[in-house]
């Protein structure tokens, strides 16, 4: 009796044991956390760059991935972010995108609920939508891009996003702008909205990753994500402008550098501290009265840019010239007025 007992608690562990790990390894579908996106390059620059859409909390962490010289993937439905680092590690080896994602799928017990878009450095796409992902869900390969979408409120979602691409004039990140915004006015996600993100990357590496993100935004959580998303584009595209007309400074092209930061204040005129650096690369230039009615617009709208003047000599940052600095510094105060 005491052995048959024996032999039947040893398979009952062991029916245990083979149940655990099937629970381990079997894939356990949580929420879907991620709808509509695209993944595109531009055949004429190469930058390649991914943007999406969901109604849940900082789609962007998860979801969008891309590398300069690499390529970009965006990984969602049931998302599984190992697609991303994975799949960039593949391209990064040399192996087309197509390959790439064949390979991950294979080795993917829950490929079923998965939603998965790649594109190589060579415009080379493909994309992936599981049997299992929620309805309305489904995929678009054109040329050089892909758009994908799960959990949409109707079918119409992901053909809308291929022909907004597809007809969109602009940079890379204005035309996949164009691709989310069909996406929410086809319906969108059947849930709502909450977040966005994008993410540009240039064609060639420079060896320096921070430095070749032309885009990398996030909308974490608001009521309206694509008009903040298309909102810091837009101040993204400012600062650009700044960052190069910084360039421009160090390469003594003083011409150069006043065309970009005229480019950046049109598109923010309210950013007064583009105007105030706009101003002190006047005074380094030596052109004092064009830099003069900058200082005086900026201290007008903030004293303490005027408060701050005197402790850029010390960093190098405006020459060691007491009177430069004392004009500077009363621009727009009136006589005898030391605030």
């Amino acid at each position: 009796m005491r052995l048959t007992l024996t032999v039947l608690a040893v398979a009952a562990l062991a029916t245990f044991v083979r149940t655990t790990k099937a629970q381990a390894v079997a894939p356990r579908p949580l929420r879907p956390v991620h709808t509509f996106s695209i993944v595109a390059r531009d055949p004429l620059t190469g930058e390649m760059g991914v943007a999406v859409q969901s109604h849940w909390f900082s789609v962007g962490s998860n979801v969008a991935w891309a590398e300069a010289g690499v390529g970009a993937v965006a990984t969602q439905s049931f998302v599984d972010p190992s697609y991303g680092r994975n799949g960039l590690d593949l391209m990064r080896g040399g192996t087309p995108a197509g390959e790439a994602l064949k390979s991950l799928l294979a080795r993917d017990e829950g490929r079923d609920v998965r939603q998965v878009a790649m594109i190589d450095a060579q415009g080379r796409v493909a994309a992936h939508t599981g049997a299992k992902c929620i309805e309305a869900a489904g995929d678009h390969v054109g040329a050089n891009y892909s758009v994908q979408a799960n959990l949409m409120a109707n079918d119409k979602v992901w053909p809308a996003m291929a022909r907004a691409f597809e007809s969109a004039k602009g940079d890379l990140a204005e035309r996949m702008l164009a691709a989310l915004d069909a996406a929410q006015a086809a319906g969108g996600d059947i849930r709502g909205r909450q977040s966005a993100a994008i993410v540009v990357v240039k064609a060639e590496s420079t060896g320096k990753p921070w430095a070749d993100r032309i885009f990398d935004l996030r909308v974490d959580d608001s009521p309206e994500p694509l008009k903040e998303l298309r909102r810091l584009v837009k101040l993204q595209r400012a600062y650009n402008h700044m960052n190069a007309g910084d360039a421009a400074v160090e390469r003594k092209d003083n011409e150069g550098a006043l065309r970009e930061y005229g480019a950046a204040e049109q598109l923010v005129p309210d950013n007064v501290e583009m105007v105030y650096w706009h101003a002190v690369a006047l005074a380094n230039m030596n052109r004092v009265e064009e830099s003069l009615p900058l200082f005086r617009r900026v201290f007008a709208a903030d004293p303490n840019w005027r408060t701050l003047t005197p402790r850029l000599v010390k960093a190098g940052i405006l020459p060691d010239d007491r009177k430069l600095i004392e004009r500077i510094v009363n621009a727009g105060r009136r006589p005898g007025n030391k605030k």
